[in-house]
């Protein structure tokens, strides 16, 4: 399976800032959701993030600057990839202190067989996978915690998110799905 790279700047929820979508087109690469970063560090930071080479679909990592200081935030799979990133974060020029709350899922047969189950029942679906699965870098992300399953990721339309979204929830053995993918015509 390829390494996919998916980086948000959290918003919702947590921070008070507009959301501004920045992304490349065709989903062949991370996006940043959340203040404009159109900074050096920023782009530097998130530069660092998809880099890593134990980052997969499984996986969601989320950043926040602020002045020069580097909040990191999201859930992994591997305890290795939290660490990592705190890391590589670190030696960027102009980051003075690293937070790093990225949570560590907690190991569990029973969400490694969610995963792939979800894995084949979103990417498996032709309709999905020809258009978001075989690129470089997936742009849909499948967080599973405890049977909870959650879908980050960016998608071409509402009809699409609702498809992942049906096929997500047709997975046995999972307790809830929250589909958070964002709609980005054209991306």
């Amino acid at each position: 399976m390829r390494r996919s790279l998916f980086l948000p700047l959290l918003a919702a929820g947590l921070f008070a800032v507009p959301a501004v979508w920045a992304q490349q087109s065709g989903h062949n690469d991370a996006f940043v959701r959340g203040a404009r970063s159109d900074s050096r560090l920023a782009q530097e930071v998130r530069h660092q993030l998809v880099m890593l080479p134990y980052y997969t679909i499984f996986d969601d990592l989320a950043f926040r600057i602020d002045g020069s200081t580097v909040t990191l935030m999201g859930q992994v799979t591997n305890p290795v990839l939290k660490s990592d990133a705190g890391n590589v974060v670190k030696n960027i020029e102009g980051v003075t202190q690293v937070n790093n709350e990225i949570q560590v899922l907690p190991l569990s047969p029973m969400d490694n067989q969610i995963r792939r189950a979800e894995f084949r029942a979103i990417y498996g679906d032709p309709q999905i996978g020809d258009r978001y699965g075989h690129q470089a870098l997936p742009s849909i992300h499948i967080i599973v915690n405890n049977g909870h399953v959650k879908l980050e990721g960016v998608v071409d339309s509402q009809s699409d998110k609702n498809l992942i979204g049906i096929r997500a929830n047709s997975v046995p053995g999972v307790f809830s799905v929250e589909n958070d993918l964002q709609v980005v015509p054209g991306s």
